[in-house]
């Protein structure tokens, strides 16, 4: 297997927090059949509604969502293996495979989630396990290093079984694993899949009915047995927003279609895509060094587009710009950075730059800025005549005493 798909799939669980929502807006959460089930924002890790999520349950084939999880992890897509004997059930839903027929962990894989086959799924186990009880194994453990608390597994396919179980929330955590992996979102958004081996070619359907009929629908896995009654993970895409949804025993496909699309449109009514932050956006004009009264635009590098709950906004903050530069700059040199964050949690940083090129500062300038600035002068020069105008005054005054005194000086003598 790839490094590259490695880590794209190995991460932790998510961690899951309840969407603030006003009282209003909880009031009109949709009628819901499922008496289990969840609608998760994976941008925001909001849970925008939970009804019993952390219920146990029986999940039908949803079981084959950690199938899925551990072959990605532990083949190559273009192995080749042989299928194994499957000895199925009337009602069992099929790849098709013939014992001995030579087919590749693709399109093994494509069996597995679009058509729900317990063929295919039983010789994943087999080839990437080396039996079905070690492969159990492994889907357990990988169970609990992502944080599946209330998850068992008895078997790869997802028959009936009291040790195989979960829930709707860890479901919406499984997928959410599953669907950083490019081949997994690629397969469980395709409608159908055309398959060549064993000398056949044949086309596989996929058995998610919102997926082939509903265009921004991306997935996930469909399940049903008697005890599970009918089960759904899904995801949409619509307007830059996803989400990620999981219904269990719901009386009737129907019904499980219904619920998965009104919780899809719930949400989409509740949270849209921002631009929290453009690129270009001007967010702060410091001085240039010696030349006060000229600014330079200091802009955004890139746009940041968000996630956010109607009603509310990123938060943009502006930190390392200096309030004066010092030229040379070459158009687009970092100066400094605009940190954006939604509800106290950082969603990007982003360099801010000059919207243009900094000159250094010319000699005329280094002058000028040494001298008092215009309006210094101007005063100094305005105090300067009035004391001049005074001391003038003074003196005048001064000689007409003067004369005065001289002039009756003379009177007297006379």
């Amino acid at each position: 297997m790839t490094p590259r798909r490695i880590a794209a799939i190995a991460a932790a669980a998510l961690s899951l927090a309840p969407a603030a929502a006003t009282a209003p807006a909880a009031a009109r959460q949709p009628d819901l059949s499922a008496p289990s089930a969840i609608l998760v924002q994976p941008d925001t890790k909001d849970v925008v509604v939970a009804r019993r999520a952390r219920e146990r349950r029986p999940i039908a084939s949803t079981t084959k969502l950690m199938t899925a999880l551990v072959t990605l992890e532990r083949a190559d897509l273009d192995d080749v293996v042989t299928a194994v004997p499957y000895d199925a059930s009337p009602v069992e839903s099929l790849m098709g495979l013939r014992a001995g027929e030579r087919v590749s962990i693709r399109d093994l894989l494509e069996g597995l989630l679009l058509a729900s086959g317990n063929d295919a799924a039983a010789t994943l186990a087999r080839r990437v396990g080396g039996s079905q009880r070690r492969f159990v194994r492994m889907m357990n453990e990988r169970a609990r290093e992502i944080g599946l608390t209330d998850t068992r597994f008895a078997n790869p396919v997802g028959l009936d079984d009291p040790r195989n179980y979960s829930t709707a929330e860890d479901l919406a955590k499984l997928a959410l694993v599953l669907l950083r992996d490019d081949f997994f979102r690629r397969t469980v958004n395709r409608r159908s899949a055309t398959v060549v081996s064993g000398g056949r070619r044949r086309t596989i359907v996929n058995r998610n009915v919102l997926v082939r009929e509903v265009p921004w629908m991306t997935g996930v896995k469909t399940g049903h047995t008697s005890q599970a009654g009918y089960v759904l993970v899904g995801s949409s895409t619509r307007r830059g927003v996803r989400f990620v949804s999981a219904v269990l025993g719901t009386p009737s496909e129907a019904a499980r279609d219904a619920d998965t699309l009104a919780l899809m449109r719930y949400g989409q009514r509740r949270y849209r895509r921002v631009a929290a932050l453009r690129r270009g956006a001007v967010l702060a004009r410091p001085a240039l060094d010696h030349r006060a009264d000229e600014h330079v635009d200091v802009v955004a590098a890139r746009t940041v587009r968000a996630v956010v709950r109607r009603g509310q906004r990123p938060t943009v903050r502006v930190t390392g710009v200096p309030d004066e530069l010092t030229g040379p700059l070459r158009r687009g040199a970092r100066v400094g950075t605009a940190i954006v964050a939604y509800r106290g949690r950082e969603l990007a940083r982003v360099p801010l730059v000059t919207a243009e090129a900094v000159p250094a500062a010319g000699i005329a300038d280094k002058v000028t800025s040494a001298l008092p600035p215009l309006w210094l002068l101007a005063l100094l020069a305005a105090v300067l005549a009035c004391s001049l105008h005074v001391v003038l005054r003074h003196r005048r005054r001064v000689r007409r005493r003067r004369a005065r005194a001289r002039r009756r000086r003379g009177t007297e003598t006379a």
